[in-house]
């Protein structure tokens, strides 16, 4: 692919661009049409090369921007970028038939393989990259997307979280992190089937994994709580007058846990196995298991119970 210069002759000779100092300077530069072949056709023959078509007034660009010359510097050489100001190079937008701003290139081999227009989330981005830049540095792209989900997780941003995790499964199919962050997506959304049929896509040495468990706990337990499906107060009423009717303190236990109140149904089941540890198979001793399995062996409660337990069990 060539850009065509003034008077209709294609360029062949290039000017240096203009480029920062230090060393983002090797991996973003500004472009022009004297040198657009240099920066972008004849450098994406050995790493891939992103242009970014902007304007000072464009202000979604001015979101964009930034961020991709953040994540191309964290590449470190894997892929460069070079901005190209639309205003100051209108012949490069019309060769190039860009409509409108801000609109991503990528090009590989001295031609364009990918891109899209406006303003995209940082997580949409580390995926771009990744998808761009293949094996070159696939790892610390992978552990960048699990970052930016766990951050949009915590934003409450459940849609750039899936995003993301969806990214990192196509860079490393089957990864029992983004396996099991994109099931808490759909369970924290309320979509409790699509959760358990997204836990299969986790290779088969990562069905153990910490994170793979804790979800499948979660879910065994949002299960029983539907199958159980008792409110708390009729249930208090039943112990209130027969502390030791059973089936009711674990019923109550699985009530609170489907309000929220996961500490209430640790203590129901701790009271429930220390006044009958072999009720129903172990029950409560068992329903417990899956509540420190979904909660984490680091959880401040995980670690409490599991001491309030054994204290039960050794006694």
């Amino acid at each position: 692919m060539a850009l065509i210069g003034p008077g209709g002759r294609p360029i062949t000779s290039v000017k240096p661009s203009s480029a920062p100092a230090g060393a983002a300077g090797a991996y973003i530069k500004d472009s022009s049409l004297e040198t657009f072949s240099a920066d972008v056709l004849e450098a994406s023959r050995e790493v891939p090369v992103i242009v970014d078509f902007w304007a000072p007034w464009c202000g979604p660009c001015k979101q964009l921007t930034p961020l991709l010359e953040k994540l191309v510097t964290e590449a470190k050489g894997a892929v460069r970028l070079v901005k190209v100001n639309v205003d100051e190079n209108q012949e490069i937008a019309r060769q190039l038939r860009i409509q409108s701003i801000p609109t991503v290139y990528a090009f590989r081999d001295g031609q364009p393989v990918d891109g899209f227009m406006g303003a995209v989330p940082e997580s949409q981005l580390r995926g771009f990259i990744a998808q761009l830049t293949g094996g070159a540095s696939a790892a610390a792209g992978v552990e960048d997307l699990l970052a930016a989900a766990q951050e949009a997780v915590e934003a409450g941003d459940l849609a750039s979280a899936a995003q993301a995790y969806g990214a990192v499964l196509q860079e490393d199919p089957g990864s029992p992190k983004a396996v099991a962050g994109l099931a808490r997506c759909y369970l924290t959304s309320g979509d409790v089937e699509r959760a358990r049929a997204t836990l299969g896509l986790v290779r088969p040495d990562g069905a153990q994994d910490e994170a793979i468990r804790a979800i499948d706990a979660e879910l065994k337990l949002r299960e029983a709580a539907r199958s159980a499906g008792a409110a708390a107060e009729p249930l208090r009423a039943r112990l209130a007058a027969d502390p030791n009717d059973h089936q009711a303190r674990y019923d109550l236990a699985l009530a609170l846990d489907a309000a929220g109140d996961r500490q209430g149904a640790v203590e129901e089941l701790l009271e429930l196995t220390r006044r009958d540890r072999k009720w129903n198979d172990e029950a409560g001793r068992k329903q417990l298991l899956t509540l420190f399995e979904a909660m984490g062996a680091a959880d401040p409660r995980t670690l409490e119970g599991r001491r309030s337990l054994s204290s039960i069990l050794f006694s």
